[in-house]
């Protein structure tokens, strides 16, 4: 087996459909030569369908990050498949329609509570359920927007991410003496089922095409699925507590 994921164990959650950035992860991880075992909510049987797209068809545990029965008998789930783990992606984000597209100041804390728990508290919650899986070390990666600015229509979803990056944070501070990196990648607008469900969010999809030095495919998962690879690699044995933009370069180009 050759590849810059070779031999290790991944831990992959969000797809829900094949244009997902976590499907792009899995595929290319796989290809890499990693062994992945997926997570799923709700529809269990559309993320099955989806996992046998994949070069190798892969095992789906059901998993609500809500939950913390699931969440406590997640390694024992894990380990009906693989015997650890070295690598978790975190794709996991939700908001009710209140908390998006200009209702920033009417949702209510209901909720922004709701976003706020499903959104950036699971992204501890999943890496604390999955320690008993890493004593070797190993590295967490989630997915954010940048949430550095402001952005029209993400209201609550855009507090949440910046819940996120500052949880990643602390969560390479805390876990970092356990050998276990946490980091981001903020990818730019994506046609993908999650920017679907939020209204308005079409009108960042021309100024970053215009924008973005390299330009920007609004289809194109892969560029943030090889960014995920490659910081579950060991490439990245020293980096912790970072944000990779995969954006076509948007965020370092001025107003």
């Amino acid at each position: 087996m050759s590849g810059l994921l070779a031999g290790k164990r991944l831990l992959i959650t969000g797809v829900i459909t094949d244009a997902s950035i976590a499907f792009s992860a899995a595929k290319i991880a796989q290809e890499q030569g990693a062994t992945v075992v997926l997570t799923g909510f709700g529809r269990l049987s559309l993320v099955e369908r989806i996992a046998k797209r994949l070069p190798e068809p892969a095992p789906v545990i059901e998993l609500d990050v809500t939950n913390p029965e699931q969440l406590a008998g997640l390694a024992d789930k894990v380990r009906e498949h693989v015997d650890g783990l070295d690598g978790v992606v975190h794709s996991i984000g939700f908001a009710p329609q209140t908390c998006l597209g200009g209702g920033f100041l009417d949702a209510p804390w209901e909720d922004v509570a709701t976003a706020l728990n499903v959104s950036t508290f699971s992204y501890k919650s999943l890496a604390t359920a999955c320690l008993p899986l890493m004593p070797n070390g190993g590295s967490i990666v989630g997915l954010t927007f940048d949430a550095t600015s402001a952005w029209p229509v993400y209201d609550w979803m855009g507090v949440a991410k910046a819940g996120l990056e500052s949880a990643s944070r602390y969560l390479a501070l805390h876990l970092g003496k356990q050998g276990i990196r946490s980091n981001l990648v903020a990818a730019g607008p994506l046609r993908t089922m999650a920017a679907k469900s939020i209204p308005g969010f079409e009108q960042f999809e021309d100024a970053w095409a215009e924008r973005s030095p390299l330009g920007w495919d609004l289809y194109d998962t892969a560029a943030a699925g090889k960014a995920i690879c490659a910081l579950l690699s060991d490439w990245f044995p020293a980096t912790t507590g970072e944000i990779v933009h995969v954006d076509g370069g948007y965020h370092a180009i001025g107003a």
